[in-house]
């Protein structure tokens, strides 16, 4: 599986892929020096893979990378940030 991130000046999302086929994407808009991340799927089938905290990791990576925070507006997401206090320095 890879994650792909596509990002603009007023939006983004993340994709999970797995042999060339879609199975996971988390979108997010920008807000000034922060993300918020809005919605976050993953296929049926694979759910309980983990493929929505390998999504949610990789935005973490991206805001630490970019010196920026996350607002997780998305419930899953806000329930993966709730979990993972060592997210707690990119948490808006």
């Amino acid at each position: 599986m890879e994650i792909i991130q596509e990002n603009n000046e007023k939006k983004g999302v993340f994709y999970a892929k797995e042999n060339d086929k879609q199975i996971g994407e988390m979108t997010y808009v920008w807000a000034g020096n922060k993300i918020i991340i809005d919605h976050t799927e993953v296929d049926l089938a694979y759910k309980g893979k983990g493929i929505g905290y390998d999504l949610v990791q990789k935005a973490v990576d991206f805001a630490r990378e970019k010196s920026i925070k996350i607002m997780p507006l998305c419930p899953f997401a806000k329930a993966v940030f709730d979990k993972k206090p060592e997210y707690a320095d990119v948490l808006f």
